[in-house]
């Protein structure tokens, strides 16, 4: 099988990738979910007209230099005063209390000078002032939290202001994450001969609840055809919208997902793509669960998982802008020509001139070096057969997550 451009193996993963189906949560669940409707204001706010400082509610017309006027009542927050201001008359309010009838504006308390049941004005006001309007905010029947919107911490705020106690909201996509792999061993334990430690999990599984998704860890399948078909079927008892293997991908003697895949069903969109790190990376499904097959050199793991599986979970959450956002930066050192892969430089950013980044590689960009891929902030993005390029010279960056 030839190797798919970056370009096409995206539309391949993303091939009909809904939105999932809705589900109602409490406020308290919301938070990271994607809305799966319009939601709109069931309330007015403020409902009514309100203080927006502690003073006194008097006519504006009453509030000239001198002024004494006499205070005939108390507004606190929560508890309205239930006569009106007349003239020559105040009433001391509150932050958010409910302007009386017949006032229009506030004096603040540092303008005034209390005299008994008398209040004297120092400062003259404007009518409106120190009020907050009703409606100010929002009004019953507003738009403001549009369907697809992610729900961040304001739009919580929001949406309890608008008087929701619970939200409709698309499910959260369920990955499962399956390594494979002899060799492999947890953080923690000494590795035997030829072993190494496990570290692949942590980043993806990290990099889909970031995202929103609920995650399913598998474990370690030993290299058998009966252990790693065992890994798939859990994922797809488990419910998974997607499953994800690391190694085993390609096609040696003890690289069996491929196979384990096909004896379950599995239709092949494509395996081995016109990238680096990530060559040998497939993708297809298992029934209605995707499969992303990655590789087991934890760079090209995080990488392939960074540019496929992180735009996936956000089409099948309901988002509505699901791309990787490119920007412009300037090469802190030379590159050189680039061959038929699109290559995907791990890089740290420095500030440059005119607000334009300075993008950096980090040297040895061997998929197997974790601590480079710690160390950057951002993916250089090389096309195929790029010249070289000196350093200065324009460059198209990826910014990694945090």
């Amino acid at each position: 099988m030839a190797l798919m451009p970056v370009a096409e193996a995206y539309a391949a993963v993303l091939k009909d990738a809904a939105a999932l189906p809705e589900e109602t949560v409490a406020l308290h669940d919301a938070f990271h979910r994607i809305l799966s409707r319009d939601i709109s204001a069931l309330r007015t706010q403020p409902p009514v007209a309100l203080s927006a400082m502690d003073g006194y509610a008097v006519r504006a017309a009453d509030s000239v230099p001198g002024a004494r006027l006499k205070v005939i009542g108390e507004v606190a927050a929560g508890r309205p005063f239930d006569q009106s201001i007349g003239a020559g008359q105040a009433a001391r309010i509150f932050t958010g209390g409910v302007i009386p009838g017949g006032a229009d504006a506030v004096v603040i308390q540092e303008d005034t000078t209390r005299d008994g049941e008398l209040v004297i004005v120092n400062e003259a006001i404007t009518a409106g002032k120190n009020i907050r309007p009703a409606g100010i905010d929002f009004r019953e029947g507003d738009m403001l939290l549009p369907r697809g919107s992610l729900l961040n911490d304001r739009a919580l705020a929001l949406a309890a202001g608008m008087n929701h106690p619970q939200l409709p909201v698309h499910r959260r996509p369920k990955v499962a994450i399956l390594a494979t792999g002899d060799e492999l061993v947890a953080p923690g334990t000494i590795p035997g001969p030829g072993q190494i430690v496990y570290s692949n999990v942590f980043a993806l599984a990290a990099l889909a609840r970031s995202e929103g998704a609920d995650v399913i860890e598998l474990g370690i399948a030993r290299d058998t055809l009966d252990d790693t078909s065992s890994g798939i079927r859990r994922a797809r008892d488990l419910g998974a919208d997607v499953l994800l293997t690391t190694g085993g991908a390609s096609v040696g003697d003890h690289d069996l997902v491929q196979a384990a895949l096909r004896a379950e069903g599995f239709d092949m969109a494509f395996w081995k793509i016109a990238l680096r790190p990530g060559k040998p990376m497939m993708n297809g499904r298992l029934g209605s669960m995707r499969v992303l097959g990655l590789p087991g050199n934890p760079v090209s793991s995080y990488v392939c998982a960074f540019l496929f599986l992180v735009p996936l979970i956000r089409a099948l959450s309901g988002r509505t802008s699901i791309d990787h956002p490119l920007e412009h930066a300037l090469l802190g050192r030379e590159l050189p020509a680039n061959d038929k892969r699109q290559d995907y430089l791990r890089a740290r950013l420095a500030p440059g001139s005119n607000g334009v980044p300075v993008a950096t590689s980090v040297g040895a960009q061997d998929s197997s070096l974790v601590a480079n891929l710690a160390a950057s902030d951002a993916l250089i993005v090389r096309p195929p057969f790029a010249p070289a390029a000196p350093a200065g010279s324009p460059c198209t960056i990826l910014r990694l997550p945090g």
